[in-house]
């Protein structure tokens, strides 16, 4: 997208920009969910701020931002939607130190907006359903990602042994989604929560030779290891190709991007920037998504998630 383009500089062109997106089936009120456009009115008085209406049904007034993470905001509309565009984009994530070099705002206001862009790419998966089905295969993995708020344990060299870092559960649909848990720790219980909550039971379940995997692979239709410390990465078979490398690209795009882009990460925040890795990952390239196309996913993914800091 051309980032000269008015919506990205005029905050009148980005506020229909974004009524045309969260809007799309026409006006309807976030405070009693009224449809009746007969009952919906646009304020234009002078002394009116942009953008008004009010719902005749409960006498309340809003704005396309109401109920959405944008409320009681006072960043410009047009910075915010370019702020949508850059993290859509952007192949690896973006700083908060460069967005606000980027939108000439401080990084206060760059991290304010970082966190409530990342509450936006949560995906809702309860509606989305499981992962998998008849004749899919799913991949499941674990991995261990910085240290955790408090280390117990370190190796001969200082660094921290797996059990003192940060425990995070991914399974990914071999040519579809991916989900990715943070968990307090990846034990046989917990790794089979996540399977079981994210995963159809019909699929083909494909690990490594973990132990967390062979009893709960039991309750899927088929399960298939490869054994990474036999140097076996890869294993062909008459019907099917056995392997866990989708999930282990998936997490090294996350690491690249946390090391290289983001490099400070407290551990209460993971599970947003897990959310921000799968919700581009989702909408890749590869699966025919445009970076407009993401963007505009991501401005509807605004819609009922106020993020409040206590």
């Amino acid at each position: 997208m051309n980032l000269t383009a008015p919506i990205f500089h005029d905050n009148d062109a980005a506020r229909e920009h974004l009524e045309s997106i969260r809007w799309a089936d026409g006006v309807y009120c976030p405070h009693c969910g009224n449809t009746d456009g007969e009952t919906i009115h646009k304020l234009a008085g002078k002394s009116t701020r942009p953008g008004l209406f009010q719902c005749n049904a409960c006498r309340e007034h809003f704005t396309v931002t109401v109920g959405t993470v944008m409320e009681r905001s006072k960043i410009p509309l047009s910075k915010w939607v370019l702020g949508f565009h850059l993290y859509a984009s952007s192949k690896k994530g973006m700083s908060a130190h460069q967005l606000h070099r980027m939108l000439g705002v401080t990084y206060k206001t760059a991290w304010f907006m970082a966190h409530r862009i990342r509450e936006a790419m949560k995906e809702d998966v309860a509606s989305s359903g499981p992962l998998g089905g008849e004749g899919k295969i799913v991949e499941a993995d674990e991995t261990y990602f910085g240290p955790k708020d408090t280390i117990k344990k370190r190796t001969i060299r200082g660094k921290p042994f797996n059990s003192s870092k940060r425990s995070i559960v991914a399974l990914v649909e071999r040519g579809g989604k991916v989900r990715s848990f943070h968990v307090e720790r990846a034990t046989k219980a917990s790794v089979r929560d996540v399977l079981v909550r994210n995963a159809d039971r019909k699929s083909t379940l494909m690990t490594d030779e973990s132990n967390f995997y062979p009893i709960t692979g039991l309750e899927f239709a088929d399960h298939a290891t490869v054994k990474h410390i036999g140097g076996e990465y890869v294993r062909y078979e008459a019907d099917r190709v056995v392997h866990t490398n989708t999930i282990e690209n998936v997490f090294s795009v996350f690491k690249r991007g946390m090391v290289g882009v983001y490099q400070h990460c407290g551990e209460a925040h993971l599970h947003r920037y897990l959310a921000e890795f799968d919700f581009r990952y989702n909408r890749r390239a590869a699966l025919g998504v445009t970076d407009r196309e993401r963007a505009d996913d991501l401005i509807r993914g605004t819609s009922g998630k106020r993020l409040m800091y206590a």
